[in-house]
């Protein structure tokens, strides 16, 4: 990835991991369920008569929307409104990974291989840790919603497997986003009252506006965008790693904009649930490849340099030629299990809508 597309990448990361100071802005005035209501409701208007239908199965689309639109923001939203702090959320969250495996074992009979378990053991290490270490003054009832709201998202992700290849992001994010607007408004109306509702729609604020405008403009689409057309023009294994970087920027942004600080206790979990994500994921695999690999690369290059008897022109020469033997190497080195890994990793990167 050249430098421009590497600041793409982290342009997303900002985006998505700002994103939770936004809908914690709009909740300051609007119940959960009708904020998730109205910013699905501009995801799929006007975008539903540009963007293409997805190609599938109907039913499956559906069933997308249902856990990973509505579920997860449901009730992402309601654990940030009964006061989970958050950016403890933006980490509670990524524990979706884990879920993730668990959820295929038991539906689609997917034996997790070692390097998944240690990942998934490892993530609800951490996540124990911040379960035993929340404040006095953070509900327990908000951190389990939020794990709902991750278990929500690793069901969406397991159904997502059976997409056809040839649909991208924003196809499934517009389409599997019908089914949020109308239910989620409906919830509401019953369980804020018709009053609150109607009060909430009579007086739009500010924060709110800017809540919808931004979680549906910059976090979903724009976002979105960017980050299908790194996939498209670039290894997974290249782009997927960028994702893990969005709870660091959330917990930064809650601390600078709303003095939210973690405790080192929850710190320290935060630590382990995101390195077991980037184990389950086979992320820090490839990181750790990708260090080595250049490593070397650089080292053999010297090498070269330092015995080579030959003319300036023909050293130039041979190092040209050296560098495109070294790029098919590294090509011919990824096993068809590293690139599966990879594609699972974007696709569960791409369907952070949260972020």
């Amino acid at each position: 990835m050249r430098p421009i597309h590497q600041m793409l990448a982290l342009l997303v990361v900002l985006l998505w991991g700002v994103n939770f100071i936004f809908i914690d802005l709009g909740l300051r005035d609007w119940p959960p369920l009708l904020l998730v209501a109205a910013r699905f409701t501009f995801v799929v208007l006007p975008a539903i008569f540009f963007v293409r239908f997805p190609r599938g199965n109907f039913r499956r689309v559906l069933l997308i929307g249902v856990f990973m639109s509505a579920g997860q923001f449901g009730l992402l939203y309601t654990a940030l409104f009964l006061g989970l702090p958050v950016g403890l959320t933006s980490i509670v969250i990524q524990i979706q990974a884990a879920f993730t495996v668990l959820v295929a074992a038991l539906v689609l009979r997917e034996i997790p291989n070692r390097r998944q378990t240690i990942g998934v053991l490892v993530g609800l290490s951490g996540l124990a840790l911040i379960g035993v270490s929340l404040q006095a003054d953070v509900p327990v009832l908000a951190f389990v919603v939020a794990l709902g709201a991750a278990l929500s998202w690793a069901i969406g992700n397991v159904i997502a497997r059976g997409v056809k290849e040839g649909t991208n992001g924003v196809q499934m994010t517009v389409w599997s986003a019908i089914v949020v607007p109308l239910p989620l408004f409906a919830l509401s109306f019953v369980i804020d009252g018709p009053a609150e509702v109607t009060r909430a729609l009579s007086h739009p604020t500010w924060g709110v506006v800017a809540s919808v405008v931004y979680t549906t403009g910059l976090a979903s689409l724009v976002g979105y965008v960017i980050w299908n057309s790194l996939l498209a023009r670039f290894p997974a294994s290249q782009v997927a790693p960028f994702s893990l970087l969005v709870p660091l920027v959330g917990v930064v942004a809650a601390w600078l904009a709303l003095g939210d600080r973690p405790t080192p206790a929850e710190l320290a979990g935060g630590v382990l649930l995101l390195l077991g994500v980037a184990v389950t994921t086979g992320v820090l695999r490839t990181i750790a490849r990708g260090l080595t690999g250049g490593v070397r690369r650089g080292v053999g290059r010297r090498h070269r340099v330092v015995v080579s008897t030959t003319s300036p022109e023909e050293v130039n020469s041979q190092d040209e030629a050296t560098s495109q033997d070294e790029t098919t190497s590294a090509e011919e080195m990824t096993s068809p299990d590293e690139a599966t890994a990879s594609n699972e990793t974007a696709k569960g990167a791409v369907s952070a809508r949260s972020r």
